[in-house]
């Protein structure tokens, strides 16, 4: 019995200064991003979050607000090799996972060699995503769910770590492919990017049109990155935690007691949504320098990680609610 106490002591002070270290990495990767992304604080921790719980993220969000930069400068911090691609109705499959090419060597025998495409890197933009065919989109998603591609019978494992930030406009929707819901779900977070507030906007006006303008600088290895993203894993839940998540994505559900939710939700989230809810909630505890999970992180993350994993009925939707006005009632009720 005491030397299993003493080893629970042990694993309980390796893991918090282990969680200690992660949090001065995590506060220099903050600072870092927060040089060259101006006004979209709750964008840049949401997106953090995305990744350092090992997911991928939906940005939504109008032309000119930064996305590409956002990705760019999280590459570039995290020590990440990261790619983009602009999604076209013309984009193949193959342009995004690769292809297998003949060729002959010096004694004139033939043979494939499989070229990588783009999909092959440790963060991938994916720009567009919507304006891509389903069978292209599909091709994606896939690799997001399994984690390695298939072409022409044989298997290429993805590097790893391995996160999509993919964007979508949520005006312009002539001739683009919206995403089904049930490759939706392969997204861990929904991130809706909204304008800047005035005094952002001034400060992103004075100093992004000047002579120079600041670059993003390394903090992080892709290695501490898993080494993080292992440790997230790691951090104790408590139960009012769990019990606040198992309520909130329950609640969110028809059929199961909230006339309200009976009402006015098509289909609600399932289990992929309490477990994302759970690792996002470790994620931006530590991304806010504490060592356990609230139920404020439950809260506060609830609309980005159910608001695309839920639909209204039709007479709701004539109503004129939308989604994210049903979370937040959820949200409320739980208190």
């Amino acid at each position: 019995m005491g030397v299993t106490v003493k080893q629970q002591a042990v694993d309980e002070k390796q893991m918090i200064a282990a969680a200690e270290g992660a949090l001065a990495d995590i506060s220099r990767t903050r600072e870092a991003v927060g040089k060259v992304v101006f006004g979209q604080e709750a964008v840049v921790e949401r997106t953090m979050v995305a990744i350092l719980a090992g997911g991928h993220a939906l940005l939504v969000g109008v032309p000119g607000l930064a996305k590409t930069k956002l990705v760019d400068t999280l590459g570039t911090v995290l020590g990440l090799d990261s790619r983009r691609i602009q999604f076209t109705p013309d984009l193949m499959p193959s342009d995004i996972l690769g292809s297998e090419v003949m060729e002959q060597d010096d004694n004139g025998k033939r043979y494939f060699r499989f070229l990588p495409g783009p999909v092959f890197s440790q963060l991938l933009m994916a720009d567009e995503i919507n304006r891509a065919s389903p069978r292209t989109q599909s091709a994606l998603l896939q690799s997001m769910q399994e984690y390695h591609v298939t072409v022409a019978g044989a298997r290429h494992d993805l590097p790893a770590p391995f996160h999509v930030l993919a964007t979508q406009n949520p005006l312009e929707q002539e001739g683009t492919y919206p995403l089904p819901e049930a490759q939706l779900d392969r997204f861990l977070m929904q991130v809706d990017i909204l304008y800047p507030d005035i005094e952002a906007e001034r400060r992103i006006l004075l100093e992004t049109t000047g002579a120079e303008e600041a670059k993003a600088e390394n903090v992080l290895s892709s290695q501490r990155l898993r080494e993080i993203q292992a440790l997230i894993r790691r951090m104790p839940v408590p139960e009012s935690v769990v019990e606040a998540i198992l309520d909130l994505v329950r609640s969110a559900r028809p059929g199961n007691g909230n006339a309200e939710t009976d009402k006015h939700v098509a289909w609600g989230p399932g289990p992929r949504a309490s477990q994302a809810l759970t690792l996002c909630a470790r994620a931006r505890a530590l991304y806010d320098g504490r060592l356990a999970p609230s139920v404020d992180d439950v809260h506060a993350l609830a609309e980005p990680v159910l608001q695309h994993r839920m639909a209204l009925t039709f007479s709701a939707r004539a109503e004129g609610m939308n989604v994210r006005d049903v979370i937040a009632r959820l949200v409320k009720e739980g208190g």
